[in-house]
């Protein structure tokens, strides 16, 4: 199951899974769609193991702000609530999993 990211549940998501995975994308954006089943398929297949979750960036600016979002898609990999990793663009399902995976 997804979770949706607020500018309000962030930290409070980052502190309460050892491994998060937050897709910011944007409704007008084309790519963003084609990456949304991806996501969606990760989130089911990691389901318990990795909290994924999806943030707007216009509705979520304090965070795009502070993690200097500038393009979308963009995916960030956290790990006990510290920025490990990121994916910018419609890339593969299996880029994301090799992510993940080596935070597992």
């Amino acid at each position: 199951m997804e979770l949706n990211i607020t500018n309000e549940n962030f930290d409070e998501i980052l502190k309460n899974n050892p491994v998060v995975m937050v897709d910011f994308g944007a409704t007008w954006c084309g790519p963003c769609k084609q990456l949304a089943p991806v996501v969606d398929e990760i989130a089911n297949e990691y389901e318990g193991r990795v909290a994924v979750g999806k943030a707007d960036v216009e509705e979520c600016t304090d965070i795009t702000s502070r993690f200097r979002i500038r393009n979308v898609p963009t995916v960030l990999f956290f790990k006990n609530g510290e920025l490990k990793d990121k994916s910018v663009g419609a890339v593969p399902k299996s880029s994301l999993t090799d992510k993940l995976n080596a935070l597992l």
